[in-house]
């Protein structure tokens, strides 16, 4: 069962972060600790930093420097008219199978019971 909740995971965290900074422009470690929020993602710095770094090389998310008073500069991510498009696609298919996986468990709830 691991292996099968660890792939869900895997598949899902480029959605996940890209609906996560949807919303407004965001810096790393503040992704982080949204998505940490989301308990069965499971996540960590280690593997939220190359998934936003490749959605930034695929052109999905832009990044921004901006000073920070309490070290390094900070990196902000938000997404570009293409990440938007990619995340209009990645709901509009998510709500279909949501629907039709939805579908699928009332049929098999109904055949259990007769």
């Amino acid at each position: 069962m691991r292996s099968w909740v660890t792939q869900i995971r895997k598949g899902l965290l480029d959605f996940c972060v890209l609906n996560a900074i949807h919303a407004r422009e965001t810096y790393g470690y503040e992704l982080v600790q949204h998505l940490r929020a989301v308990e069965q993602l499971s996540v960590t710095e280690s593997t939220v930093y190359p998934i936003l770094n490749r959605l930034r090389e695929d052109g999905y998310v832009k990044v921004r420097l901006s000073p920070s008073s309490s070290g390094p500069p900070r990196r902000y991510f938000c997404l570009t008219a293409l990440g938007r498009h990619r995340l209009r696609e990645m709901n509009a298919y998510w709500d279909g199978l949501g629907e039709a996986i939805a579908g699928l468990r009332a049929s098999a709830r109904k055949e259990s019971q007769t």
